[in-house]
């Protein structure tokens, strides 16, 4: 008498139908991997990326990195512009431009690329940047910002030069050189200094609307 021999399949295989259910569930996680973007992609909360974001054991302030990289690259500006072609530019009007040209195109494309590159959401670095905007446009107006911010730093320079000449009765010598370290300290704090009065303008013209706004609301409902 022959035995029948019955044919396995996926109804009455329960591997055979794992291994179906597992494809199938990988298959669609890579779609909707490929296809994700902004519109269909759900919100996840801070507390949530807090969560996969790399822990160090000495995390400084935000306002103390943007410190210290600015003022570490505008005191690389000075060694090798300042310094370096100190030499070969005579006239310090022509230096004075190079530097300023040299110093706008370091914000916009090192300084400013930094601070985009590792802000945790988009935008949360802008407020350390005065002209927060990419594009051409944005790099013709750091370089114009940087001449305003190197005219104050020649003013503060001659500024404290004079004091300490007046008060030591000394002429004919310079008190206070440029150097890079107290040269990018000096860049680095009338810029912050300029950020923080464009933020605090902005704050009053937006509670100047806000208030205006609300009264004639008031007047309305009146």
């Amino acid at each position: 008498m022959a035995l029948k021999r019955k044919t396995k399949t996926k109804q009455n295989n329960p591997d055979a139908r794992a291994a179906s259910d597992y494809y199938k569930l990988h298959t669609k996680a890579v779609d909707d991997l490929v296809n994700a973007d902004i519109s269909n992609s759900p919100v996840v909360s801070e507390e949530e990326l807090d969560k996969y974001r790399s822990k160090h054991k000495l995390k400084l302030p935000m306002w103390l990195k943007a410190i210290l990289l600015k003022a570490w690259f505008y005191g690389a500006v000075c060694f090798f512009f300042m310094w370096g072609l100190g030499g070969y530019v005579a006239d310090q009007l022509d230096l004075f431009v190079i530097t300023a040209i040299a110093l706008g195109m370091v914000t916009d494309l090192m300084v400013n690329t930094i601070f985009r590159h590792f802000a945790e959401t988009e935008g949360a670095n802008d407020r350390w940047m005065m002209i927060p905007q990419k594009g051409l446009p944005s790099f013709f107006w750091n370089i114009l910002y940087a001449f305003v911010v190197l005219f104050l730093v020649a003013t503060l320079y001659n500024v404290i030069n004079i004091v300490v000449l007046s008060i030591t009765g000394e002429k004919d010598t310079v008190a206070l050189g440029v150097e890079p370290i107290l040269f990018g300290l000096f860049y680095m704090g009338i810029d912050m200094g300029l950020i923080s009065m464009k933020h605090l303008l902005k704050r009053i013209i937006s509670e100047a609307k806000a208030g205006t706004a609300k009264s004639e609301r008031k007047g309305k409902d009146a």
